[in-house]
């Protein structure tokens, strides 16, 4: 890190609270926040009961800087379970230093270390900033996919039919 030394953090039951502050940081940044619905006691629910879900904090000097929400996903292709990092964040004035890159090479550390055989994302289109430096990684843009959601209602009549 330019000026400090990085740290990681698990998430706790007791971080509910940390955990919705990021996401609602994250949800304004990308122009969403009418989108978020998600309360501390339904995060509690399922990230740390129901175990759906990991988070990752980067600190430094002991204070939250950035957050990484990730779960692991399964690949037929190749035979294991990945890692799908949901979403990353780092505060606005944290911005610059280094915690992005330290949260994503921390991941691809975690992946490894489990025996995972990828690590993916979704990026917006239209977040440029964001694009440049996941290719600053080596990572690729997967242009012959497109992302598919039910959601809502739609998945409510989904499941009716």
């Amino acid at each position: 890190m330019k000026d400090s030394k990085v740290t990681f953090r698990f998430a706790g039951r007791e971080d509910a609270g940390l955990i919705l502050g990021f996401i609602k940081k994250l949800a304004e940044y990308e122009h969403m926040e009418e989108d978020v619905v998600a309360t501390e006691a339904l995060l509690r629910e399922w990230i740390f009961e129901r175990e759906k879900a990991e988070v990752l904090f980067a600190l430094s000097e002991g204070k939250e800087v950035g957050f990484a929400l990730f779960f692991h996903n399964f690949s037929t292709f190749l035979g294991r379970a990945g890692l799908y990092l949901e979403d990353l964040f780092v505060l606005e004035e944290e911005r610059g230093r280094g915690y992005g890159k330290a949260l994503l090479k921390k991941l691809a550390a975690i992946a490894v270390e489990r025996g995972c055989g990828r690590l993916e994302w979704s990026c917006l289109d239209w977040n440029e900033p964001s694009i440049e430096f996941y290719r600053s990684l080596g990572a690729e843009q997967m242009d012959e996919w497109s992302v598919y959601r039910l959601s809502g209602e739609t998945l409510r009549q989904a499941a009716e039919r």
